[in-house]
């Protein structure tokens, strides 16, 4: 009898063990995540720059950015508020956007609550030698949610989410500049180098 209760007391404790690394090994899990993506696409390195540092009008074709405000603008940076939605969700942060004119633009968040940072990085460069209307975008996300249960939200749409951003600004590109030389195509994308 004594070996029976044992036995059944071991078990228990046993699935009690599980359980508890379980829910450790869910909440220890990163709340940080990464994209990157790399193509070649049927417009100029110029076009894609007006297109991507337009942060003003995000609001108007960037998925859930509900709004977009220019606070101060420099000569090679400026400062904007941005609102993203996708209930539940709503965060207001202010980006720091670096430009280097036609080949770069970043933004830097820190100082949102949804967010420990939010970091973008696009890259133009030429693209084919034949076609000047066409260029390579590199393109980079990388963020850390304050909060765990948010990160475990993100995880089940992440990548789908900042694909379709990403495509948005080349459907921008559509609009403005008319259809594409050459249609888009994606490359392997290079490790991510800090700028």
């Amino acid at each position: 009898m004594f070996i029976v209760q044992l036995h059944k007391s071991y078990h228990l404790c046993r699935a009690s063990k599980i359980l508890i690394n379980s829910s450790a090994n869910l909440f220890s899990q990163s709340t940080s995540k990464e994209y990157q993506a790399r193509k070649l696409v049927g417009f100029s390195e110029a076009q894609m720059y007006s297109v991507v540092s337009d942060v003003k009008n995000y609001q108007s074709f960037v998925p859930f950015c509900t709004k977009s405000k220019i606070l101060k603008k420099y000569e090679n940076n400026l400062h904007a508020t941005l609102e993203i939605g996708f209930p539940p969700i709503i965060e207001s942060y202010t980006s720091h956007v670096k430009l280097i004119k036609p080949q770069f633009v970043s933004a830097k968040c820190r100082d949102g609550t949804l967010f420990n940072y939010l970091e973008t990085t696009w890259k133009f460069s030429p693209g084919l030698e034949s076609n000047t209307q066409t260029c390579i975008v590199d393109f980079y996300i990388r963020f850390d949610f304050k909060s765990v249960i948010y990160s475990q939200v993100a995880q089940m749409f992440f990548e789908k989410l900042v694909q379709q951003m990403e495509w948005a600004f080349i459907s921008e590109a559509k609009r403005r500049f008319g259809t594409e030389s050459v249609p888009s195509y994606s490359l392997t994308a290079p490790p991510h180098r800090a700028s």
